[in-house]
């Protein structure tokens, strides 16, 4: 999917699901119901949203910062499935599916988030046409990102996949001023990412640096070639 698409796809979610549109879409009855409801909590870095196996209690959505959903595998490895940033919406597959929790999630930075009851988004859900519509293009656009992950995975070398992981996580999350993807990983969050040892990821983040693909300071990665990344991670834009 291109950029401009999942920017659309994004600003219908958001334009659905903010007090003022609820306002206009809601009963008198049901938009107190979501005022009375509707709790604002702050996490700090490092802090735990949910936990794998945790039954859903209602629905997170990201005011400020960023988030990564993860699951710990057999052997105690975690596999990050994705980021989430500012206007993103956490727990609701789980929550639609009458399921437990299937990752973990937590705060990369600071968080501000918005926490609804089940009860009352699946309400919302009910009575407003235009989130439900908006939520069903999230959840296609997300179950394209997921099908991506499996093929990157699967059918790229680990130098392919760092490139287009780089390519995804500048267009996902942005860049600050000084061009740096606003996001700061640990060398073993980027194996994690790509699928391969930590000490591999370490040897192609040199070779990147090397081949001026991109710049690194500490934890923060900046893209200094996109066009030479994007030919190197076959990736479509």
């Amino acid at each position: 999917m291109s950029l401009e698409q999942q920017l659309i796809i994004e600003k219908n979610f958001t334009k659905a699901f903010n007090k003022e549109s609820l306002r206009q879409s809601l009963s008198s009855e049901d938009f107190k119901m979501y005022e009375k409801t509707l709790k604002v909590l702050e996490f700090a870095k490092g802090d735990v949203i949910f936990e794998d196996g945790e039954f859903p209690k209602g629905v997170y959505f990201i005011e400020k910062g960023t988030a990564k959903l993860f699951k710990s595998g057999v052997y105690g490895k975690d596999q990050i499935l994705r980021f989430c940033k500012e206007n993103d919406l956490l727990g609701y597959r789980s929550l639609l599916c009458g399921e437990n929790f299937q990752a973990n999630a937590e705060a990369m930075t600071p968080m501000k988030i918005q926490f609804l009851p089940s009860d009352v988004f699946l309400r919302l859900l009910e009575v407003d046409p235009k989130l439900s519509y908006a939520m069903l293009q999230k959840i296609a656009y997300e179950l394209g990102e997921s099908a991506n992950t499996v093929t990157i995975l699967a059918q790229k070398t680990v130098r392919e996949r760092l490139a287009e992981i780089l390519i995804l996580l500048e267009q996902k999350l942005g860049t600050d001023p000084e061009g740096f993807i606003k996001i700061s990983l640990t060398r073993e969050e980027i194996a994690n990412l790509i699928g391969t040892a930590t000490e591999s990821a370490i040897r192609l983040i040199s070779e990147f640096k090397q081949d001026k693909l991109i710049a690194v300071e500490g934890r923060n990665f900046k893209i200094l070639n996109r066009d030479k990344l994007i030919k190197l991670g076959h990736v479509v834009i």
